[in-house]
């Protein structure tokens, strides 16, 4: 890697060897339904909390992902994953279940593509044999914490988001021999603020930070946009898609419309009530492990270029006054 560079390349080629990938049950209504490993029917999950249920969703794709390896949790020499509540508890109380070595990760919903990133990281420079890697998020939770409980019932602008009820979690290593989803590179995103601070705009908000590091994989790894079947961002929807493919032509980068697209387009129907669309740190973690991977699977794509986005505000912050600082980590999988 150049000096000063922010994008890592995996000689090595960790394999993505096996996924868990579940979800609530709106999400079982959703245009994504066939791609996952299992649905819960109610948010509660069968707890007495929505943060007990969000842990529950992390061990559930967690215990489904090893499963599907015959892999026990010793056999793991890692866990890295995060969500977006207060000192990311339902991940770190899911560790505590798992008995796994824990690096518990925040980037918010970008915490997927950095938890994948980092795990590439570790396997290619020979740190471990096997890492997990995931992130969640759950509706219920992120409302409570970050705008109103859903029994208040306050109403939300068009440019809201709807949080996904769910969960994606890789097991990776480099033992896979035969053709997998492998990742090849990774770039790492800078925080950005353009000085937004509607909390309700998260897609405005993450698309300059999404577009910075496209620019940044493309430059340094010396690729035209073109290399790539598919390049899709974490969460921007509709609002921040439309204002990623104005900073594309405003920067001269030659991606199409119908070759970039967005997880949080992706995972509900267009007559499910979701504003903008889909968010949360589950929200490109099932699109990924779900469904693309599925797809790459079938031949129709080869290359792909993930780009999750993070908003890291809190409560707090924008009690405070603040604006909303944006981070965008991208990882590059390639079926080979």
């Amino acid at each position: 890697m150049p000096a000063k560079s922010q994008t890592w390349t995996f000689t090595n080629r960790p394999a993505i060897l096996s996924t868990g990938v579940v979800g609530g049950p709106f999400e079982k209504k959703g245009q994504m339904a066939d791609d996952f490993d299992r649905f819960f029917e109610d948010l509660w999950i069968g707890e007495d909390s929505y943060e007990k249920a969000q842990r529950k969703l992390i061990e559930e794709a967690v215990g489904i992902a090893l499963k599907k390896r015959n892999l026990k949790e010793t056999d793991i020499q890692f866990f890295l994953a995060g969500d977006l509540i207060n000192q990311i508890t339902p991940t770190s109380f899911a560790a505590r279940t798992n008995a796994i070595p824990y690096l518990g990760l925040f980037s918010a919903c970008a915490t997927s593509m950095e938890s994948l990133a980092l795990a590439a990281f570790i396997i290619n420079h020979g740190g471990a044999e096997k890492v997990l890697a995931g992130a969640s998020s759950h509706n219920a939770t992120t409302e409570k914490q970050f705008r109103y409980p859903t029994e208040y019932g306050g109403q939300k602008p068009p440019t809201a988001q709807w949080t996904v009820t769910g969960a994606g979690f890789a097991v990776v290593g480099t033992e896979e021999n035969g053709p997998a989803p492998r990742i090849t590179s990774a770039t790492i995103g800078k925080v950005l603020d353009l000085g937004i601070s509607d909390p309700f705009n998260m897609g405005g908000a993450m698309a300059p930070a999404a577009v910075d590091t496209i620019e940044q994989h493309l430059r340094e790894t010396g690729r035209d946009p073109s290399y790539y079947d598919l390049i899709v961002t974490g969460d921007l929807a509709k609002i921040g898609r439309s204002i990623a493919l104005d900073l594309f032509k405003q920067k001269n980068l030659d991606i199409r419309s119908e070759q970039f697209q967005d997880c949080g387009l992706m995972v509900y129907d267009k007559s499910q009530p979701v504003q903008a669309g889909a968010s949360g740190a589950g929200c490109s973690a099932i699109v990924l492990y779900g469904h693309l991977l599925n797809e790459m699977k079938k031949g129709r794509y080869q290359k792909i270029l993930l780009v999750a986005t993070g908003a890291l505000l809190s409560p707090l912050s924008y009690q405070q006054g603040e604006t909303i600082p944006c981070i965008a980590h991208a990882c590059a999988i390639e079926y080979l």
